[in-house]
């Protein structure tokens, strides 16, 4: 897939209030500082388009792109750490629910793993949550160019076997680094692929 334009659209706070257009949307979610905003930013090939922050957090609302007129790229707050209240954290966490679980145009949720680390529980117990309701997700390594692909290897083999004890079949995984490009063409296809598929049956 080509990506011949990328823009925003609306920020909002309240899932009935995203745009109803019938288009289909490809929601990116992960823990805070996991590189989601450099991701986005890579796959649209625009620097500017999701505000990056060294700051835990930065995504507060749900974020709408439109991407070549035909789907959406929805930008979701973080899970996990972030310097707010527990209250503001639980809204957060209320809101996000509620777009996963209500959203009928969600074609897939991409969860993104920082590469880096070994298996956390936030993560597992996210990605077990949205198999028990049946949300299609895959899951995306990040952060590839900050070590050896043994290391990357290591960790994520790790990660498979840590879900292995829950899912029969695990969830399509895509191996990224923002810094090089890694897996922009093959997380970009699978999209298209869905899109294709969407597009047959109608």
């Amino acid at each position: 897939m080509e990506i011949k334009s990328a823009t925003f659209v609306v920020s909002n706070s309240d899932p009935s209030k995203c745009p109803d257009t019938g288009l289909p949307e490809y929601a990116f979610i992960g823990r805070s500082n996991v590189g989601k905003s450099s991701l986005i930013n890579m796959l649209t090939n625009n620097k500017s388009l999701a505000k990056t922050s060294v700051r835990p957090g930065k995504t507060q609302l749900i974020n709408h792109f439109l991407i070549n007129k035909q789907w959406y790229l929805v930008d979701l707050p973080g899970y996990g750490y972030a310097r707010v209240s527990k209250t503001y954290r639980a809204e957060w966490q209320k809101m996000i629910n509620k777009y996963l679980l209500q959203r009928e145009t969600l074609m897939n949720t991409f969860v993104l793993i920082d590469s880096r680390l070994e298996p956390q529980r936030i993560d597992l117990e996210f990605i077990s949550m949205l198999g028990r309701n049946g949300i299609p997700l895959s899951i995306v390594f990040t952060k590839v160019d900050k070590q050896n692909q043994s290391s990357t290897a290591l960790n994520v083999n790790a990660f498979k076997k840590a879900l292995s004890e829950e899912w029969e079949e695990l969830p399509t995984m895509f191996i990224t680094s923002s810094v090089s490009g890694t897996g922009r063409s093959k997380l970009l296809d699978y999209i298209d692929s869905i899109n294709q598929h969407q597009n047959t049956k109608e």
